[in-house]
């Protein structure tokens, strides 16, 4: 949600100019917002349930290792981070338009472009502070544990979980501009999160299961899911086996081998950069109305 008055300079030159200001008033007000106080302690509060009940089942006490937390950890993420980056791209283009202020956002001398990449800049930046927060408040009790002696692979996996946020960004800003209430956009924000969390793993279960589906035709079906992309490359980076994903981690590893991470990167960027070019695509074309 943008609040006006915003002072935009009338010059084209000034188009980075514009691009920031947006993202900074966006940014400020995703801070101040109730989803972000509430994201950022349901999820540091979950990492370290999470830690607690992986040294639990290890038969230790206290916190874990990272080593130990990492599957966890992968799964909190893949289940929290993409719901809390669509609903925030849903609800800023579309709520915007419900309320009448986008049309007085675009009367200023800024274009839809400008509009379109400075939302999705600060809420880019707010999403990346809210993750980093619940891994700071996990990372601040491992280590005094005395659980990071690897923290390359913690890293790796908050690297990681920003890619997949910014991913799940653009596309969360797409349903927006498609939608003409926020609350329409939400809620199909919602029901896409969970098709790409729970209903691909069973239909591509159900595919192999029923039809036999190729493993080939597989691992290609995974590098559309974003969240798929996302787990694999976390297994890969924290020198897992692909092994626990079935017949398609097999495959992957035998037949890309060390080119996996250009493929997976590839992938993610796709994530990122395709729904947001269609965005600004169908954005340039619709009534602010």
């Amino acid at each position: 949600m943008t609040t006006l008055p915003i002072q935009f300079s009338p010059h084209r030159s000034s188009f980075f100019a514009n691009v920031l200001t947006i993202a900074h008033r966006e940014l400020r007000d995703a801070v101040k917002s109730r989803w972000f106080v509430l994201y950022s302690l349901a999820f540091a509060a979950l990492g370290l349930g999470v830690s607690y009940l992986s040294a639990a089942s290890g038969g230790s006490g206290g916190v874990s290792g990272f080593g130990r937390t990492s599957a966890g950890l992968i799964n909190l993420v893949i289940l929290v981070v993409p719901l809390m980056a669509m609903t925030a791209g849903a609800a800023t283009i579309a709520s915007d338009r419900e309320r009448g202020m986008l049309a007085y956002l675009l009367a200023q001398p800024v274009s839809r472009l400008e509009v379109l990449l400075g939302k999705h800049l600060g809420l880019s930046g707010s999403i990346i502070a809210s993750v980093s927060l619940g891994f700071g408040v996990c990372a601040a009790v491992l280590a005094a544990k005395g659980g990071m002696a690897d923290a390359r692979l913690f890293i790796a996996l908050v690297l990681l979980s920003f890619a997949l946020a910014l991913g799940m960004l653009s596309l969360g800003l797409l349903i927006s501009v498609l939608a003409h209430k926020g609350s329409v956009a939400t809620g199909t924000a919602v029901f896409v999160w969970l098709t790409l969390v729970f209903v691909s793993d069973l239909g591509m279960m159900a595919s192999t299961l029923a039809w036999r589906v190729r493993v080939e035709k597989l691992f290609a079906f995974s590098l559309l899911n974003p969240c798929q992309v996302f787990k694999m490359w976390c297994l890969y980076s924290v020198d897992a086996s692909l092994d626990v994903l079935g017949p398609a981690g097999v495959y992957a590893t035998d037949t890309f081998g060390a080119r996996l991470p250009l493929i997976f990167a590839g992938a993610m960027a796709a994530w990122i950069i395709l729904p947001l070019a269609l965005a600004a695509l169908i954005f340039s074309r619709r009534s602010p109305v």
